[in-house]
């Protein structure tokens, strides 16, 4: 049930950091090639267009665009390397994420934007890609996934011993990851000495990795995330990167005295689209909506949905997975024939059954495959079939309920609904004297009753129960 990203050998050369209009921002005069002349320049815009579409496109707003414009002077003449170009892309994307191709090709998304609270916080997320390109990070990452994945491969072949050899291949693999996980490192320590540079704050990267870290928190199912360590991680856990650029930042300066323009930066982003984009449906707490298709359906409590472009997926904390997506059903006589097609490994035969859902025809099976159970409905809505399917590795009836309550739940939005269905922005608003977050929180819209003071809380770094200055720029997500 996992979603894979279709970008091939792109993922090889990502600089990547879980962390522009109708063109990328350019800055700044090309540098001579370091491995080959034009070698990373070349590898930068072969892959430059499949990560724009991996990532939903070009995001094209002109107070974001001023907000990351604004900051890469500033971070190229500070930078180590200040001949470099870069090309600033924003993407239209929700998650929260920044990278780097060979190339001086930067990417942020807009969902990094919005959490970000001031203009340092973003200009620490650049100067960190930054000094991947400098460093050509990408470039020395690929060479050695190639030489991992050889060796891999070598010892596989030749050593007869098959506990020997994935002995071997797991302390090769965790060389690389190691590799990975140094160069992260050095990029924040070089990010932060460029912060300083440039006069802002060189603490900002540590408040945004914090942030960073509970946001990540708030999005998963369980509400905070899992200590232990993954050692095949190719970036250090956050508290190891929170701990480096605290300590960066004070070998440079003191609390306080870079810059940070939080009034300015969150100017420029009022406005901005938060969450979903509006052509891809929408997420309103456990549900799913989508005012082009005219469809909707809810997810038990406990479950956590995320849209993309492909398919809508949610999970719970009892390892239940669900893909919600669409087919054509254009050549198949009956629900039953396009359910026994062949596209279900597994199918119990006998499970087949058609049936209706909210008076839309339907139809329900089973399948067993690889040590999971799977429960599959398909709701027919002219040529389309809308395809729920449901897996579990231990089953059990709770399994059955929350998948039948999912399916019963599908149904046709009304003339009305569509209408009032709009896509959710960022609004900046100022606070009153007295304001708390408990307050405030309230005007929050798409998001859980139960969840938006942990949002808010995120979004503004505003600590519950505290009380906020007034005239304190704040953000709230609206529709």
């Amino acid at each position: 049930m996992r979603r894979w990203l279709a970008t091939g050998a792109a993922l090889l050369i990502l600089s990547g950091c879980q962390i522009s209009g109708s063109s990328p921002i350019e800055i700044g005069t090309p540098a001579p090639g370091t491995l080959r002349p034009g070698l990373a320049a070349d590898l930068g815009a072969r892959e430059h267009p499949r990560v724009v579409a991996t990532y939903g496109g070009i995001y094209e707003n002109r107070g974001a665009e001023r907000a990351v414009a604004q900051v890469v002077g500033r971070l190229v003449e500070a930078s180590d390397d200040p001949s470099q170009t870069y090309r600033i892309t924003i993407l239209n994307s929700p998650a929260v994420n920044a990278f780097a191709l060979p190339g001086g090709y930067l990417y942020v998304t807009r969902g990094l934007l919005a959490l970000a609270t001031d203009t340092s916080e973003v200009a620490a997320v650049l100067a960190h890609e930054m000094a991947h390109v400098t460093a050509s990070h990408a470039i020395k990452r690929q060479e050695r996934a190639e030489a991992t994945e050889l060796a891999g491969r070598v010892l596989g072949n030749v050593v007869r011993d098959p506990d020997q050899a994935r002995a071997a291949i797991m302390s090769s693999q965790l060389s690389f990851a190691r590799f990975s996980q140094i160069q992260e490192l050095e990029a924040d320590a070089v990010g932060v000495r460029t912060l300083a540079r440039a006069r802002y704050d060189p603490f900002a990267s540590a408040r945004f990795l914090m942030s960073m870290g509970k946001f990540a928190a708030y999005q998963s199912a369980q509400g905070d995330q899992s200590t232990a360590p993954d050692f095949l991680s190719s970036h250090p856990t956050t508290p190891e990167r929170i701990q480096t650029a605290v300590r960066a930042a004070r070998q440079v300066g003191a609390p306080g005295l870079g810059e940070r323009d939080r009034d300015a930066y969150l100017t420029k982003i009022d406005g901005m689209l938060y969450g979903d984009d509006p052509l891809e449906g929408f997420i309103r707490g456990r549900s799913f909506l989508h005012k082009a298709l005219g469809i909707s359906f809810t997810v038990p409590r406990g479950f956590v949905l995320e849209n993309s472009p492909e398919a809508v997926l949610a999970s719970n904390s009892s390892g239940t997975a669900l893909r919600f997506d669409g087919a054509d059903l254009t050549d198949f006589a009956s629900l039953s024939a396009y359910m026994t097609s062949g596209w279900i490994n597994g199918l119990v035969r006998d499970s087949v059954r058609e049936d209706t859902v909210n008076g839309l025809p339907a139809v329900t099976a089973s399948a067993v495959t690889d040590g999971w159970s799977f429960r599959i409905a398909v709701v027919r809505i002219g040529r389309t079939g809308y395809r729920f399917i449901f897996a579990s590795r231990t089953g059990g009836s709770a399994f059955t309920r929350d998948y039948e309550k999912t399916v019963q739940s599908f149904r046709q939005l009304t003339p009305t609904e569509r209408a009032r269905l709009r896509p959710l922005r960022i609004k900046v608003i100022r606070a009153d004297a007295g304001d708390t977050p408990e307050r405030l929180a309230v005007g929050m819209s798409g998001v859980e009753p139960s969840r938006r003071l942990t949002l808010f809380s995120i979004l503004n770094q505003t600590p519950p129960g505290e009380a906020i200055p007034a005239g304190t720029p704040l953000k709230l997500v609206v529709d």
